[in-house]
C-alpha cells in the first residue's frame, strides 16, 4: 500500500523490489547511482514519465529489470553495453513508443523480453535472433508491421520457446523460414523437464512478480513460472496471408499454436498431426478450405481445438 514518489535506494543496494504498490510520479535519475543492483522491480505501480537513459548500463550486476504495468511513455532507451548481465526485461503494459532498441543485441545473456501492450511502432526485430539464450519474446498488442522475411542465418533464435506476435500489423506470408531455425521447438530436453525458465537465476527462490500473459485455450492466462518444456506460438490477429506451410509440422514440441483472425487460405496441412505434444490449436477466423485432416486425431493431448469461421467441408474426423 505504499504511495507517493518512488524512494531512491542507496547506491549499495542489490535487490530493489517495490512491486504491487501505488507509487506515482517519475522514475528518479538518482536510481542510476545504484550500481550494485541485480534486481530492479518497479512493476504494478502508477509510475509515469519516461524511462531514464541510463537503463541497461548503470549496473554491471543487473539481471532482472521489470517496469511492467505502469504508465511509462516515450522511447525505450538505447543504451545497452557489451558484457551486460541482463537476463529478463519486462516493459509490458505501458505506453512506450518508437522502435525496439538495436542495442539489445549486446545483451548476450538475455532470456526473456516482454514489451507487450505498448505503442511500439517497428518492423520485426529479426536481429534479436542472434541472442543465443533468448527463450521468451513477447511483442503482442503493439504496432509492429511489415513482412517477416526469412532469417539470414540457420541459427536464428536457437533457444526460442515462447513467441507472441499477436495483435499487430504483420503482413505477408507466415514466417516459414524460421520454422527451420527454432531448434528448441523441435526436440524435448529430457534433462530439464522439471525445471523452470527463470526460477534459479537470481540467487533466491520464489521470485514471482515477473510474469507473462498468453492467450491459451481461448483465455488470457498469466504465467509466473514456466517449465522449460512449455512451447507456444501465437501469430493471431495480424494480416498474414497465404497457406499454412507444411514445415510447421517440424515444431514437434509445440504445446500451443494460435493462427486465428487472418487471411490464411488453402487447406489445413496434415503435417499438423506431427505436433504430438499440442494441447491447444486455434486456426479459426480464416479462409481455410477442404477437410479437417484425419491425421489430427493422432494428437492425443489436444484439449482445445478451434477451426470455426472458415470454409471447411466434409466430415469431422
Amino acid at each position: 500500500m505504499l504511495e507517493g514518489s518512488l524512494p531512491v535506494p542507496p547506491p549499495s543496494i542489490g535487490i530493489y523490489n517495490v512491486a504491487y504498490n501505488k507509487l506515482t510520479g517519475k522514475i528518479p535519475l538518482l536510481i542510476c547511482n545504484a550500481s550494485s543492483l541485480s534486481v530492479l522491480d518497479l512493476s504494478y505501480n502508477n509510475l509515469s514519465g519516461i524511462i531514464p537513459q541510463c537503463l541497461g548500463n548503470f549496473s554491471d550486476h543487473l539481471k532482472l529489470l521489470n517496469f511492467g504495468n505502469n504508465k511509462l511513455r516515450g522511447p525505450i532507451p538505447q543504451a545497452y553495453k557489451n558484457g551486460t548481465q541482463l537476463r529478463m526485461i519486462n516493459l509490458s503494459q505501458n505506453q512506450l513508443q518508437g522502435p525496439v532498441p538495436n542495442s539489445l543485441v549486446n545483451c548476450s545473456l538475455l532470456e526473456s523480453l516482454d514489451v507487450g501492450n505498448n505503442h511500439i511502432n517497428d518492423i520485426f526485430p529479426f536481429w534479436l535472433g542472434t541472442l543465443p539464450e533468448l527463450k521468451v519474446l513477447i511483442l503482442r498488442f503493439n504496432r509492429f508491421h511489415g513482412s517477416i522475411l526469412n532469417p539470414n542465418s540457420s541459427f536464428a533464435f536457437p533457444k526460442l520457446q515462447i513467441l507472441d506476435l499477436s495483435h499487430n500489423g504483420f503482413t505477408g506470408k507466415l514466417p516459414s523460414g524460421y520454422f527451420h531455425t527454432w531448434t528448441a521447438m523441435k526436440t524435448i530436453d529430457d534433462v530439464n523437464q522439471s525445471k523452470y525458465i527463470w526460477k534459479e537465476n537470481y540467487g533466491f527462490e520464489n521470485y514471482s512478480t515477473y510474469a507473462i500473459t498468453l492467450t491459451n485455450k481461448g483465455v488470457p492466462t498469466v504465467y509466473v513460472y514456466i517449465l522449460t518444456i512449455f512451447i507456444a506460438i501465437d501469430l493471431s490477429s495480424n494480416r498474414f496471408e497465404g497457406e499454412i506451410p507444411d514445415s510447421i509440422g517440424m515444431l514437434k514440441c509445440l504445446h500451443m499454436l494460435r493462427l486465428s483472425n487472418k487471411n490464411l487460405t488453402s487447406h489445413i496441412p496434415s503435417s499438423l498431426g506431427n505436433l504430438m505434444q499440442l494441447e491447444s490449436l486455434d486456426i479459426s477466423q480464416n479462409k481455410l478450405t477442404g477437410e479437417i485432416p484425419q491425421q489430427l486425431t493422432q494428437i492425443t493431448f489436444l484439449a482445445f481445438f478451434n477451426v470455426s469461421n472458415n470454409h471447411l467441408t466434409g466430415p469431422i474426423p
